[in-house]
């Protein structure tokens, strides 16, 4: 053995090697933790969950358990006091910087373990090594990259230590609910940060996720690139995983006029995907029409409209209610769009409805808003018509 280990690598080779094994434990935390885990979206082989289990008792420390739990209390909290790591409430640069000590505390508390911790691995190598002597495994991959890369090691396992807390707990917690566009306005603050979801496994799409929480695949838009969706299929073609759900892509039929039980089931699995639809296809050609007078001062009014406009109503604050509401008052086909916007919330917010009357609700939409004189939402209403999921599987 030389003073560059086993391996006897150049500094580029032990930079290439670091990058190739922290990959390996972001795989690990986007397909096994997250995806398969917490969210159910798909199921490994054992040989695979097994491999990513030990993997990440080396590379991380943590409890499958302890961190299902903490992110399941982030779906159900976000954006509350309640929530572990919202940088809405506890500000972006705490997030980004504390973001491994408010995960080790929301882990820390037992009923938020017991509570929303269920239904993952609990045999026996769970109890008695992998949550028994979490930290042995960070030692043992300490002895191995010294081992292996020599004088390198200590600087390649403080980087495999830093990954997770800094671009999980701190960038995707962080930035993820900061700073992005948004597909779909989701309740919460939660952004794409990137398109291409490379870096941190397809995390980036978290805007994506949220809208869609159960979904195996993050990227949404043909432009998008979630990695962590190209591993998972190579690992489905190999047979060692398979695939539960994915966020649903509803197709609209030619020629389809007749509200049915398939079209509510339509309109209510993919509701995001509905709600940007109407900004994309109601919201902006209306606001176009009525705010601009050029094409310079038309991008202006149109952007900054649009933010009032498609924004979820609890997430606008005093301020931006009060601009909206005057907005909505100088332009009466922007207010009728924006009412029939809401009404078509109020469909699928009848939790205790029958399905008839949700149908019955969602007919009663459809026939006003095609007799409301407004073009684009004629169109999208009887486009809505069709709107099926045959084939699709559900979220």
């Amino acid at each position: 053995m030389t003073l560059y280990g086993i391996l006897d690598v150049s500094l580029w080779q032990a930079v290439l090697f670091t990058l190739v094994l922290t990959h390996i434990t972001i795989a690990g935390v986007t397909i096994y933790l997250h995806r398969a885990q917490a969210h159910r979206a798909l199921d490994l082989h054992p040989i695979v969950a097994h491999f990513f289990r030990f993997w990440l008792w080396l590379t991380t420390g943590m409890v499958t358990r302890e961190w299902v739990a903490v992110h399941r209390r982030h779906h159900a909290k976000c954006e509350t006091a309640e929530d572990p790591h919202s940088p809405r409430v506890l500000g972006l640069r705490k997030v980004l910087t504390e973001g491994a000590e408010l995960y080790a505390e929301a882990a820390a508390d037992r009923p938020t373990v017991e509570r929303y911790g269920q239904g993952v691995p609990n045999d026996w190598l769970e109890r008695q090594v992998y949550s028994r002597f979490r930290w042995h495994g960070l030692g043992l991959m300490l002895i191995l990259d010294l081992a292996l890369f020599g004088l390198y090691g200590p600087v390649v396992w403080a980087v495999q230590m830093l990954w997770i807390p800094v671009w999980a707990a701190g960038v995707v917690n962080g930035v993820g609910h900061y700073y992005g566009y948004r597909s779909y306005e989701s309740p919460d603050a939660s952004t794409n940060f990137l398109p291409w979801g490379i870096l941190i496994g397809g995390e980036e799409l978290h805007n994506n996720h949220h809208a869609y929480p159960s979904s195996a695949r993050l990227s949404s838009q043909w432009w998008e690139f979630d990695i962590g969706w190209l591993y998972i299929r190579i690992l489905s073609a190999l047979r060692l995983a398979h695939i539960r759900r994915i966020a649903p892509q509803p197709r609209v039929i030619a020629g389809k006029h007749q509200l049915d039980m398939e079209t509510l089931r339509a309109v209510i699995v993919s509701r995001m995907h509905v709600f940007a639809r109407y900004g994309k296809e109601v919201m902006r050609p209306v606001s176009r029409d009525a705010l601009c007078r050029d094409a310079e001062h038309c991008r202006h009014l149109v952007r900054s409209a649009q933010r009032l406009l498609v924004k979820e109503g609890k997430r606008l604050d005093a301020g931006a209610r009060e601009r909206l509401e005057q907005l909505l008052a100088r332009h009466r086909t922007l207010a009728i769009v924006y009412r029939f916007r809401e009404r078509l919330q109020e469909v699928w917010d009848r939790q205790a409805s029958s399905q008839e009357a949700l149908l019955a609700a969602l007919g009663d939409w459809c026939q006003q808003a095609e007799t409301s004189g407004i073009e684009a939402l004629e169109r999208f209403s009887r486009n809505l018509r069709g709107y099926s999921l045959q084939g699709m599987p559900a979220v």
